[in-house]
């Protein structure tokens, strides 16, 4: 079941990703220049409306996708890495002491929700339409490398 209200998570530690995760950061500079909310709008047709637990946001399951993009790791070493890295709890709207998903989570999400291997294309071509105000910070956007794998 998925719920259009995200929950708000108010947490004493919010203020350590100003101290930690710098201003020039990559994915910091993602998440201002992205509007990650049209994922929402694509996918919530594959969601039961009435039935089941609460999901996982899908714009969350979309961002660590994009992390393993960005970062060519497996769905058990981007969720570990999420885990610590606070750079990705910033990119993911996690509060610091949110615990991480099951790395399985991943695998289900891209086989139950998109079942379409075009929809996962069309996403990440979505989001590489501002990804040009961005490029040059890293090598994997410097080569066009970050969408277009």
């Amino acid at each position: 079941m998925l719920v259009q209200q995200q929950k708000l998570h108010l947490s004493t530690y919010s203020d350590l990703y100003d101290l930690i995760v710098p201003k020039d950061n990559l994915l910091r500079k993602i998440n201002e220049v992205i509007d990650f909310s049209f994922i929402y709008d694509e996918l919530v047709n594959k969601y039961c409306s009435n039935n089941g637990r609460n999901a996982e946001s899908p714009i969350r399951m979309f961002k660590y996708l994009l992390l393993k993009t960005i970062y060519d790791v497996s769905d058990v070493d981007v969720v570990e890495r999420s885990h610590f890295d606070m750079s990705f709890k910033y990119f993911l709207g996690m509060t610091p002491e949110e615990d991480v998903i099951n790395p399985s989570s991943l695998t289900k999400f891209r086989k139950l929700r998109l079942k379409d291997t075009d929809l996962l294309n069309l996403l990440i071509g979505k989001t590489s339409v501002t990804h040009r105000s961005i490029e040059g910070t890293c090598p994997a956007t410097s080569q066009g490398g970050l969408f277009h794998r």
